[in-house]
């Protein structure tokens, strides 16, 4: 069985670093450190409103970085250029509003279709593996595949949330592990992310067919108490 890999999203490294308009604390110095913690890649989220990540970061952190780059951004001509001149090894398209606080739901598959469509095939071109960050649905898992992605992240979003509130969850876990199986079944890899915690990670880690967890907000947090390399450590164990 293969390993599920982990990717590290370190964007609110750069969330505290913008909030005194420092140079501290370092992305890149965070993206090295998951690396050597047993990340299998890095995440970052290169917004249009550039509130954490800029694309010095992703300069620094593509030349420096050995193991993949997964970069999350918006479906526009802006950021399409900006892939394209860097040649990141991954490439998350996310929906994307100036006033969220964090991405609040999958990608509207309907909404400038060819566009999309467009986007993805010239990332394919620079060789990109190109993931749609996407609802557990499977209309948008179909969807995906007909615009030839190679992956689709899941949104856990609401998962997540009824965890943490204690409330029941098992709805929104059938449907996860329904997206997960027609995912596999049409041959697109399935990657989660959004919200994960220790407890939510672990009970996803046990829905097979999901290959890789992008994990970053809660991460981060932990760090703060517990060190970087500790927590990716954890995560490590716990979607083995």
């Amino acid at each position: 069985m293969n390993k599920i890999r982990l990717g590290v999203n370190i964007d609110h490294v750069a969330t505290v670093r913008n909030a005194r308009g420092e140079n501290y604390p370092d992305p890149l110095k965070a993206a090295l450190l998951a690396q050597k913690s047993g990340a299998d890649s890095v995440t970052i989220h290169l917004r249009e409103d550039r509130r954490h990540i800029n694309e010095k970061d992703l300069k620094l952190i593509k030349s420096k970085l050995k193991i993949p780059l997964n970069l999350e951004i918006a479906a526009t001509k802006e950021m399409l250029d900006i892939a394209l001149k860097r040649k990141p090894p991954f490439v998350c398209i996310v929906p994307e509003k100036r006033k969220e606080i964090t991405t609040e739901g999958g990608l509207n598959l309907n909404f400038k279709k060819d566009f999309l469509k467009k986007i993805i095939n010239r990332l394919k071109q620079k060789r990109s593996r190109v993931s749609l960050f996407i609802e557990p649905s499977l209309i948008d898992i179909e969807k995906s595949k007909n615009l030839n992605a190679d992956c689709v992240e899941i949104h856990t979003g609401k998962f997540c949330n009824l965890i943490n509130k204690n409330k029941n969850y098992n709805q929104e876990l059938e449907k996860i592990k329904k997206a997960v199986n027609f995912g596999n079944l049409l041959g697109l890899e399935v990657h989660a992310g959004h919200g994960l915690t220790y407890k939510s990670a672990k009970i996803l880690s046990k829905v097979k067919g999901i290959t890789e967890f992008n994990i970053g907000h809660f991460l981060i947090g932990e760090s703060i108490f517990m060190g970087l390399d500790k927590v990716i450590k954890n995560f490590r164990k716990i979607i083995s």
